[in-house]
């Protein structure tokens, strides 16, 4: 019995402890930062999305010889597919054709 017992290998309780609090720690440090990032990368979208819209407003004004009154004539021409930013901020134009956020 003794033999058997000798030959297995595994770990003790103390070193999946170790290894846990490790794992842990590193999560607790890299979590915040990921977060912040996603807040970085959804302002980024929108700043995307505004230069989309505002490309296809152009597109708009030179096709039809005005500007559109309001993003929904850009959804029904099928310029654009939606108004908003992927973070849901609504988009529209002001009196001179540009994309604003609304606030």
């Amino acid at each position: 019995m003794k033999k058997i017992l000798k030959n297995q290998r595994g770990f003790t309780l103390i070193e999946m402890l170790v290894v846990l609090m490790i794992i842990s720690v590193l999560l607790m440090i890299a979590i915040p930062s990921m977060t912040k990032n996603n807040d970085i990368v959804q302002g980024k979208g929108c700043e995307a999305t505004i230069k989309l819209v505002q490309t296809q407003v152009h597109a708009f004004e030179i096709e039809k010889g005005n500007i559109p009154e309001n993003l929904k004539e850009l959804v029904e021409g099928n310029y654009i597919d939606r108004t908003s930013c992927p973070d849901d901020t609504e988009l529209t134009l002001d009196d001179k054709g540009n994309v604003i956020t609304s606030s």
